[in-house]
C-alpha cells in the first residue's frame, strides 16, 4: 500500500504540489489564530478568598476567620484541596477544584457558601474573592519612582515646577491613574500596587482643648462618621415639576474636614481644628518596594487564565 501511495504521488505530481500548497496556506492561517502562551496555566481551577482582619494576631485570625472558612469550603462539590495562610490581620484561603471544572461555576458555589458563613466571622470582617487569575498569572512588574531623570520637560513623576514627587503622591498616581488604565486592557485580571505611602486622614485629638470645651471622643467619632458623604432628601413637587433634593457633602479637601462642626456651645459652633490636629499622613507600613536600590511603587500586573500573555 505504501508503494502504491508513492507511485500515485509520482504520477500525479501537480495535485500533490497543489495539496501541499493548500496545507501550507492553511497552516499559516491557523498559526495566526493559534493561542500560544509563554506562561501556560499549570494549576487547577482555584478560587482565592482574602479576608482582612485589621489588628488581629495570626493565632486569632486562624481560629476566628480561617478555620470557619475552611470548614465551609471543604464540603463543596468538586473540591480537591483547601489550604490557607494566616498572618497578621490577613487570611488567605485557596479552594482548589478538580481538573476540567468550570471556574465560574466554582466561584458561584463559593459565593453561596460565603453568604452562610459570614455571620460566624467577627464584626466588620468580610471575605472577598480575588479576581480570576492563575499561579503563572503575574506577567509584568511596573516600577514607579519619585525621582525623574533630568529632562527639560516635566514628567508624570514630577509635581508642578519640576519638583520631585513625594512617595505619597507617587502612590496616589499609581492607584488612581495608572492602575485603572491597566485594568482597562483586555485580559488583565488585577493590578496590585505595592510600596509608597498610602494616603490617610490623621486626626490627633488635643486633649487639653477637648477638656476645656467639654468635647468627648465619642462626639468626635459621631461627627466624623458622616463626613464627606452625599445624602438624599427625596424630592419637592412644585408647579407640576419634581425637584430632587440633594445634600452634596463629598469632598477630599483637608480644609473641609478642618471646618467640620463637632458640637455647639452657646450657639457657637466648635470646629474640628479647634480640638484636634487634622492632616494627611501615610498609613502604617508592613513592607516596602524598591527599584534600583531606591524606594518605589511597584505595580504587579496579573492576567486572566487562557489569555495570550503577549
Amino acid at each position: 500500500m505504501f508503494n502504491a501511495i508513492i507511485q500515485t504521488s509520482l504520477k500525479q505530481r501537480l495535485f500533490v504540489l497543489m495539496g501541499a500548497l493548500l496545507l501550507m496556506l492553511y497552516g499559516l492561517f491557523t498559526l495566526r489564530q493559534l493561542p500560544v502562551d509563554v506562561f501556560p496555566d499549570l494549576n487547577k481551577p482555584t478560587v482565592t478568598l482574602m479576608t482582612e482582619a485589621e489588628g488581629i494576631a495570626p493565632e486569632e485570625v486562624e481560629q476566628l476567620v480561617t478555620f470557619p472558612l475552611e470548614t465551609a469550603m471543604n464540603g463543596l462539590e468538586g473540591v480537591t484541596r483547601v489550604r490557607s495562610v494566616s498572618g497578621v490581620g490577613l487570611s488567605i484561603v485557596y479552594v482548589e477544584f478538580g481538573w476540567g471544572t468550570d471556574i465560574y461555576r466554582n466561584r458561584q458555589q463559593v459565593s453561596e457558601r460565603l453568604g452562610a458563613v459570614t455571620n460566624q466571622l467577627p464584626a466588620g470582617v468580610v471575605p472577598q474573592m480575588s479576581p480570576i487569575s492563575s499561579i503563572m498569572g503575574e506577567i509584568l512588574l511596573v516600577a514607579m519612582t519619585a525621582e525623574a531623570p533630568p529632562i527639560p520637560t516635566p514628567s508624570p513623576a514630577r509635581g508642578e515646577g519640576g519638583k520631585t514627587a513625594t512617595p505619597m503622591e507617587v502612590r496616589d498616581l499609581a492607584e488612581w491613574v495608572v492602575r485603572p488604565r491597566l485594568l482597562g486592557i483586555p485580559g488583565v485580571s488585577q493590578v496590585i500596587p505595592m510600596g509608597g505611602e498610602v494616603r490617610q486622614y490623621r486626626i490627633t485629638p488635643d486633649v487639653a482643648n477637648m477638656e476645656r470645651l467639654n468635647i468627648s471622643i465619642s462626639q468626635l467619632q459621631t461627627a466624623l462618621h458622616g463626613f464627606a458623604s452625599n445624602t438624599s432628601g427625596g424630592f419637592l413637587e412644585a408647579q407640576s415639576q419634581e425637584y430632587l433634593i440633594r445634600n452634596i457633602g463629598r469632598t477630599t479637601k483637608l480644609e473641609d474636614m478642618q471646618q467640620l462642626v463637632v458640637a455647639h456651645r452657646d450657639n457657637v459652633p466648635i470646629l474640628l481644628q479647634q480640638v484636634a490636629k487634622v492632616e494627611f499622613a501615610a498609613g502604617v507600613k508592613r513592607g516596602e518596594a524598591s527599584f534600583m536600590g531606591k524606594p518605589a511603587v511597584i505595580l504587579s500586573v496579573q492576567k486572566q487564565p487562557s489569555v495570550d500573555t503577549v
